[in-house]
């Protein structure tokens, strides 16, 4: 009901009254409205206990302002951020776009969020108790060569608050953060964020996952490589994917030129492929959590099929509303991930 005039408005506009929506309608009981109920369908990954498969994908609350707000669609778990240890504007207006046609979004935010203390504070407040990812990342004033730095300030902080945490090392919207996925970068990054985690489970009497998300654009023998380091660090999870670069299915639309990364339906073939190849290396050492153009059911069961455990929505929200998230759920619903 409410899209036709969401959608007459600037992107970030129309996101920031939806957040405002659902937040008033909890704060004023009214959350039925737009409540789901939706059969378990409950998945046991990474040690964790998901009522069902469908997840929010970070970005849509990056402060962790909405949390209740949004646990009302039904979510089998919510993910927040990306945060930074400090608070940083992102980059200048506009740097959302929708392309309607192609049911697709291209967006270079750039990370902009209130800091980490901030969403802490937001946390603290919210009454959901099911699975919450704290997705973490890196200040755009941060050297490169320092971005380790960051990310362990951010997992120190959100740890005794999140049930899974996420190092966004795949965005394309900070300058040269996708350099992260390479190598010895990714060799001394998860080494050190390792043993971080190792030294918080003892000190806070849990154990916290650590999951890695990764980008789309990546050729067989850059998956193969992650695939490799994942494991061999004992990465808890891994997400696939972030948005992507390329413009294939958005070539002369409007829009479809803007710098950024590129989400919603054309995402959708690259992103499963990119599921299947490393399901393929990982061989069930540790599981997939799949993102990117899911647009209807069928699209999240395909990631189940291609060796994805979970699946998780944010583009098609926009374009399909909350009723996509029961629609993902039926249609998942027996399917399970390939070994």
């Amino acid at each position: 009901m409410l899209r036709p005039a969401l959608f007459r408005l600037d992107p970030e506009t129309s996101h920031i009254l939806t957040l405002r929506l659902l937040r008033s309608l909890h704060t004023t009981g009214l959350t039925g409205i737009v409540a789901q109920h939706i059969a378990d369908e409950p998945r046991n990954v990474m040690g964790l206990t998901f009522p069902n498969p469908v997840g929010l994908a970070a970005g849509l609350d990056k402060n962790g302002e909405c949390i209740d707000g949004l646990a009302a669609l039904g979510f089998g778990f919510i993910e927040i951020g990306t945060v930074t240890p400090q608070p940083q504007p992102g980059n200048p207006r506009p740097r959302l776009f929708r392309i309607p046609q192609a049911n697709a979004i291209i967006n270079r935010m750039g990370f902009n969020n209130d800091g980490v203390d901030k969403l802490i504070e937001n946390v603290k407040r919210a009454e959901y108790r099911g699975i919450l990812g704290i997705n973490i990342g890196k200040n755009a004033a941060t050297p490169i060569e320092k971005a380790a730095d960051d990310y362990l300030t951010g997992l120190r902080k959100v740890y005794p608050l999140a049930s899974y945490v996420t190092v966004n090392i795949s965005s394309p919207n900070t300058k040269n953060l996708r350099d992260l996925q390479g190598g010895d970068a990714l060799d001394a990054l998860l080494r050190a964020l390792k043993q971080e985690q190792q030294q918080l489970a003892e000190k806070h009497g849990k154990y916290v996952p650590l999951v890695v998300k990764i980008a789309p654009d990546l050729d067989g023998e850059q998956i193969k490589q992650i695939a490799r380091l994942l494991i061999a660090h004992r990465i808890d999870g891994v997400i696939a994917t972030n948005t992507t670069l390329s413009r294939e299915g958005v070539e002369g639309m409007a829009h479809g030129g803007e710098a950024g990364g590129l989400s919603g339906a054309p995402l959708c073939k690259r992103s499963t492929d990119v599921i299947r190849q490393l399901a393929a290396e990982l061989q069930g050492a540790l599981p997939i959590i799949g993102v990117g153009g899911v647009l209807k059911g069928e699209d999240a069961a395909e990631k189940l099929r291609a060796g994805a455990s979970l699946v998780q929505v944010y583009s098609g929200l926009v374009y399909r509303g909350p009723k996509l998230v029961g629609e993902c759920c039926k249609a998942m619903s027996g399917v399970r991930a390939r070994k």
